[in-house]
Formats: structure tokens, sequence, C-alpha cells
């Protein structure tokens, strides 16, 4: 097959997978695939890498069909993976209805919860040691302004992670691709995503913040390189302490007091 990823994707992704050494030999990866155009092009990329790389390792790819809609199509990455020689396989979990049942609860967080369940279930059930996500590189910056003003922490995924209860590892070889690159690579390489069933698509924190981002670049450009800089360790300035209980405050108070 001849494939048509850009070369600045390809430096990109090479760049990920060096940088974290997120492939190893003899690898079974497991491709989440959703059908959005994020998930085809890191399935389109890995199934180049699996000829061009020295390491050797082996792809499958799995869909959850969290069953919002009956109109949810896959049919076509049916053919798609086909094409690729990428073993493949859809799941209905009906998430839909797990979150009626959890009254008051973020549908956004169900829906990840249950998703990641039955991904990693698959993995371990079909002899896997890593899952493959398409996150990139507006998702990290997303996920770090999110964490920040919605649970008042500093923190994002990261490109490389051990599940000590699964003992899987969750890699992110698209980590440094902004999305406008995948989107536009995705067109060259014809890559035809499918639509997304989420009823909320649109709606959600993450593109509040992802349209707050936007409106703050279009006055500064260098908002979003900022908090790139933002998602390494070493870039983490002063902050204040842990909070302190009225039990460890104690001595100090007398010290004040009497």
């Amino acid at each position: 097959m001849k494939y048509r990823l850009p070369q600045i994707c390809f430096s990109k992704i090479m760049r990920a997978i060096v940088e974290f050494d997120l492939i190893q030999e003899g690898d079974n990866i497991l491709i989440g695939l959703s059908g959005g155009k994020d998930s085809l092009l890191l399935t389109y990329a890995l199934a180049m890498l699996r000829e061009r790389l020295k390491k050797h390792f082996n792809l499958r790819a799995f869909t959850v069909n969290p069953m919002f809609s009956s109109a949810f199509d896959t049919d076509a990455l049916k053919t798609f993976t086909e094409a690729l020689q990428i073993p493949w396989e859809a799941q209905a979990v009906d998430i839909a209805e797990i979150i009626k049942e959890q009254k008051g609860k973020s549908a956004c967080y169900t829906c990840a919860f249950f998703r990641r369940g039955a991904i990693n279930h698959y993995a371990r059930e079909h002899g896997c040691n890593k899952i493959a996500y398409a996150h990139h590189n507006d998702d990290a910056v997303e996920t770090l302004l999110m964490s920040l003003l919605y649970s008042g922490q500093i923190q994002t995924f990261t490109p490389k992670t051990y599940l000590d209860r699964t003992s899987l590892t969750v890699i992110r070889p698209l980590v440094y691709l902004r999305e406008e690159e995948i989107r536009d690579a995705a067109r060259r390489c014809g890559l035809t995503p499918i639509p997304s069933p989420c009823p909320r698509n649109g709606e959600t924190a993450r593109q509040t913040v992802k349209e707050l981002i936007a409106q703050l670049s279009a006055s500064d450009p260098l908002i979003y390189p900022h908090l790139a800089s933002a998602l390494r360790a070493n870039n983490i300035g002063e902050l204040w302490p842990p909070a302190k209980n009225r039990n460890e405050m104690a001595s100090t108070y007398r010290d004040y007091m009497g």
C-alpha cells in the first residue's frame, strides 16, 4: 500500500515515539478507533510504521459503540482496517443507559470511564500489552486548562502511561501534532471520518475551553505556545505549599496566641 502521510506529521510522530520510547520489539498494540479524524490518522500512521520501523510489532483496532444513536454505522471502519490489514472489532456498550442511571454525574466522565474499561478489558482478553490513543497536542493543552479551571489541579495526560491495575501501557503517538495538522493530514490521506454519535458533541466543557483558547489566541498568538510549554514538569514555577489542617497548625497557633 502506498502511504501519503505528510512529512511533517511523520516527523512529529517519530519524535514522540523516540522521545517517549513508545514502541518496543514484539509489542501487541490495540488502537482505540472511534472513527474520528484523529483515530483514523493514528491507525493509518501506525500501519505505515509497522512496515517501516526496524522494530516488529502487531496491531489490532477496537471500536466502542456507546449506543447513543442507531445511526452509528461502523461498516466504513471495517473496510478501512481491512485495507490496512489490521484486525478490527466493534463492541456495543450501553453507555447511554448508564448515563441515565448516573443522575447528577458528569456524562463525559461516565462515558470516558466505561469506554476505557471496555478497551482495557478487550486489550487484556486479546493479549495486547499496549493501547494507542489518538490524543493530540490540543487535547493535552485543553486538558491542562480544564483541570485547572474545573478541578483546581495542575495536570494533564502523559504521552506514555503505565496502568498498574491492568499491566497495560497507554501510548499517545500524536501528542506533538496540532489538531489542524491532523485535519489536513487526514484529508490528504483520503481518510473520511464517521460522524460522532455523541449527543453533546460541541457542547462540552472541553469545547468551552477550546473556544476560550482560540479567543485568547486571536489577540495574542503566544497564548497557545505558552500553555503548551506548561505541559512540561520542568516549567512548574513556585506554588503555595499544601494546605495544613487545624492539628498541623496548632503548635504554631499557640506560639502566636499563647
